[in-house]
């Protein structure tokens, strides 16, 4: 059963990377879309929160249910393929 603070830790990390690059809802998505986020600083988030993200599986590893795991790996590589999606 994971663990729900680490559940939260890692969903709020993955939620920081989408509302940086305009996806978590419509109002980041239309303010990134009419050019009203600053997308250097935007892309500097969400770089972080991956960072965080990578980090937290390292210091982790074979520590974590499957479960946990899975949820954390999942969370690296949606940020990792939004960050590399042509337009990012």
């Amino acid at each position: 059963m994971p663990h729900p603070d680490f559940v939260g830790l890692v969903n709020s990390l993955q939620a920081t990377a989408e509302a940086a690059l305009g996806d978590l809802n419509a109002a980041t998505a239309s303010a990134a879309r009419d050019g009203l986020l600053d997308e250097r600083r935007a892309r500097q988030t969400a770089e972080r929160s991956l960072k965080l993200l990578v980090m937290l599986a390292e210091k982790t590893r074979g520590n974590l249910d499957f479960t946990e795991a899975d949820l954390l790996s999942g969370a690296i590589a949606s940020v990792q393929g939004r960050l590399t999606a042509p337009g990012a």
